[in-house]
């Protein structure tokens, strides 16, 4: 028995020597994301460019929106730590999205085709089912729908108007989010500001999420920023509400509503105390055929009273209806045919400025 015992502890001791010497490599995961389109704009605008659009703002052309690298080493149990770091270039995604301050030049404003857009480093404290704790750059979790990536895309190929004027990208500073179970979990957060990797005043923005969960066919969610966003002003803030509503009437039925309302102090007339303000909402109805193919429809009305998001006092609203298939688990092509309304003459045309612009787009997206 002794003997024996004697012989299997060099056995155990080398596993475990094996176990730590684990090349480091096989610790990290790496994925990645691409996606390119083709739009047009049937304005014909001079400017070859699809007003108040979001990443889709070249008219006529083929475009490569993004090629994404993302490599991490995950943290979900309590006591691990990790990190995420999202590479990203392309002509569309990383000049819209990227943060002042790192790849904008706060001076400027302007981007270039790349960007970090993400990149934060996690540590699940060992408290209750674990607190989980992010540090550096990370998206925002406000709004329906998200910068694509290969961990999730939304289901129309153009972006919301909400997405693009109501709500920030990106965030910079601390996060922390706790589970209290399968159908409540909360989430808070003290950053930089909305798009700002450096701070551009002293002040720092707050913000909250509560997201319900009662039953396996609806959810809500919550979301809340405030704090002052403007370059060397501490007092005057801006607010954000935001709330977002699942719901899964039938197994090839899903519903989504998106309200968003803004406000912001100091930025109308000096004679004016009153704040500008902006509002908007969004519904979402995806209807799943057969396993390849998807058919979704999105409406919305953005609220812009005071011009102070989209540079123009003004009501937008469109309609967008978007076939998707489904070529494979990793690939995905996808036509978007959107209408643009405008109250005022907003948009170029070959004719002069319109209150109308129609677009449509093709998009194909391969994920790993």
């Amino acid at each position: 028995m002794l003997a024996g015992a004697g012989l299997s502890m060099p056995r155990a001791a080398l596993a475990q020597d094996s176990t730590a010497s684990k090349p480091w490599y096989e610790e990290l995961a790496v994925n990645a994301f691409l996606s390119t389109t083709y739009s047009y704009n049937f304005n014909q605008p001079p400017t070859h460019t699809n007003a108040y659009r979001v990443f889709d703002f070249a008219d006529n052309t083929f475009q490569i929106d993004v090629a994404e690298l993302v490599i991490q080493h995950a943290a979900a149990k309590p006591g691990e730590g990790g990190f995420r770091a999202d590479l990203e270039a392309g002509s569309s995604i990383p000049r819209v999205s990227a943060a002042s301050g790192l790849f904008r030049d706060p001076a400027t404003g302007v981007a270039q085709d790349f960007d970090l857009q993400q990149a934060f480093a996690t540590y699940v404290a060992p408290l209750g089912s674990g607190l989980r704790v992010d540090a550096g750059k990370f998206v925002t979790f406000c709004g329906s729908e998200v910068i694509e990536g290969y961990d999730g895309w939304n289901d129309n190929a153009t972006r919301s108007f909400l997405f693009g004027y109501a709500i920030p990208f990106t965030h910079t500073g601390v996060r922390a989010s706790y589970a209290f179970g399968s159908a409540v979990s909360a989430l808070a957060m003290l950053a930089n500001g909305w798009d700002d990797a450096v701070d551009n005043n002293a002040g720092k923005t707050c913000g909250a999420q509560l997201a319900l969960t009662p039953a396996a066919a609806f959810s809500i969610t919550f979301n809340g920023l405030y704090g002052a966003e403007q370059p060397g002003n501490d007092h005057n803030k801006r607010s954000l509400g935001d709330v977002v509503v699942t719901i899964k009437p039938a197994a090839k039925l899903t519903l989504t509503l998106n309200g968003d309302y803004g406000t912001e102090e100091g930025l109308l007339a000096p004679a004016s105390d009153r704040s500008a303000s902006w509002s908007g909402g969004a519904a979402y109805v995806r209807w799943q055929g057969g396993p390849p193919f998807a058919l979704i429809a999105r409406g919305e009305v953005f609220h812009d009273p005071d011009g102070v998001r989209t540079g123009l006092a003004q009501t937008l609203s469109e309609i967008t209806l978007t076939p998707e298939w489904r070529v494979s688990p990793r690939f995905v092509l996808r036509a978007d045919l959107r209408t643009d309304h405008s109250t005022r003459s907003a948009f170029p045309s070959s004719s002069g400025m319109k209150a109308d612009q129609t677009t449509v787009l093709v998009n194909a997206l391969a994920s790993f």
